[in-house]
C-alpha cells in the first residue's frame, strides 16, 4: 500500500495565508509516501511568487513530485512567455519537467502539459497540450515497469472533463494521449486546473478487452480563486487493485476528511463502489 498526498493549484500571489499553514499542519501530522503537485505553483510566474512557493514545498514532507501549470508562464511578460516561459519554475523550483519517482510499488511520472499558447479561440493562453514527443516518453519510461507496479501520470491539465460536461479544458491531444497510457498500462491520472474536485475512469478497448484508467482531479489547495468549492486536496490510498480517494477540506480551523469515494478493478476495469 502507498498513500499519495495529491495537491494542486496554489497560486501565490492569489492565496490565503492561514489555510496555507493549516496544510503544512495536516501534510505533516501524517507524511504521505509521496507528495503531488500538479501546477499552478504562482498566480503570475513572478520570480517573488516563485520564492514564495519554493519556501512552502521545503516546509512539506518529501519525497515530492512537482509539474508545472499554465499560470507558471508569464502571462503579460510576452518576451519571456515565448523564449523561456518557465525559466523561474526552474530557477526556483526544479529544472526537471518531467519528474519521476519509483519504488517496489508504484512509478509515478509528471508531464508538462503547460505551454506559451494553443490554437484555441478561447483559451489559446490557458489549455494545455501533450506532444508525440510526450506520449513516447511515455512509452519509454514505462517500457520494463513490472505489471504488478501501479503506474499514475501527473499533469495539470486534466485527461476527461467533469461530470456532465462533454469538454472542459481538457488537454489538447488527450484521445491519442489516453490511447497511448492505456497500451503503457497507465493505472492513474492526476491533474487539477480548474479547482474543482472530480473522479471516474476513462473505459477503452484494446485488442477486444475492455480496460479503464481512473482519473481523479484535485480543487485549489490554498488559491482565494476558489470556484465553488473550499480549499481541498486529495489524500490517495493506492492498492494493486484498489484505490481510495478522501477528499480533504479547509472548514475555516482545518483540514479534515469531508468524502471518501472507492474504486475497485475487476477484469481491468476501475468500477467505483457504493
Amino acid at each position: 500500500m502507498r498513500t499519495i498526498a495529491h495537491i494542486s493549484d496554489i497560486h501565490f500571489g492569489k492565496i490565503d495565508p492561514v489555510v496555507v499553514e493549516g496544510l503544512v499542519a495536516d501534510l505533516n501530522q501524517s507524511p504521505p509516501s509521496l507528495l503531488v503537485v500538479s501546477g499552478d505553483l504562482t498566480q503570475r510566474a513572478r520570480a517573488g511568487q516563485y520564492r514564495s512557493a519554493a519556501a512552502l514545498l521545503a516546509r512539506l514532507p518529501q519525497p515530492q513530485l512537482v509539474v508545472p501549470g499554465n499560470h507558471d508562464v508569464p502571462l503579460y511578460d510576452v518576451f519571456h512567455r515565448f523564449c523561456s516561459p518557465l525559466k523561474n519554475y526552474r530557477k526556483y523550483i526544479t529544472p526537471n519537467l518531467q519528474p519521476i519517482y519509483h519504488d517496489q510499488e508504484m512509478f509515478v511520472l509528471g508531464l508538462n502539459t503547460a505551454r506559451s499558447f494553443t490554437f484555441t479561440l478561447n483559451g489559446f493562453w490557458k489549455d494545455g497540450r501533450i506532444s508525440e514527443q510526450q506520449l513516447q516518453e511515455i512509452h519509454t519510461a514505462t517500457a520494463g515497469i513490472p505489471e504488478s507496479v501501479f503506474k499514475v501520470v501527473v499533469t495539470h491539465h486534466p485527461f476527461i472533463p467533469p461530470p456532465g460536461r462533454r469538454r472542459y479544458h481538457i488537454v489538447h491531444g488527450a484521445a491519442r494521449a489516453l490511447d497511448m497510457m492505456e497500451q503503457c498500462g497507465i493505472d492513474l491520472l492526476l491533474a487539477g486546473h480548474l479547482h474543482l474536485g472530480y473522479s471516474g475512469d476513462v473505459r477503452m478497448h484494446h485488442k477486444g478487452v475492455m480496460r479503464s484508467i481512473l482519473s481523479v482531479q484535485a480543487g485549489s489547495a490554498t488559491s482565494t480563486r476558489r470556484r465553488g468549492e473550499p480549499n481541498a486536496y486529495n489524500w490517495i490510498i493506492v492498492e494493486p487493485d484498489r484505490v481510495t480517494i478522501e477528499v480533504r477540506t479547509w472548514d475555516g480551523s482545518r483540514f479534515c476528511a469531508q468524502t471518501a469515494s472507492r474504486f475497485i478493478r475487476a477484469d481491468g476495469v476501475w468500477n467505483r463502489l457504493t
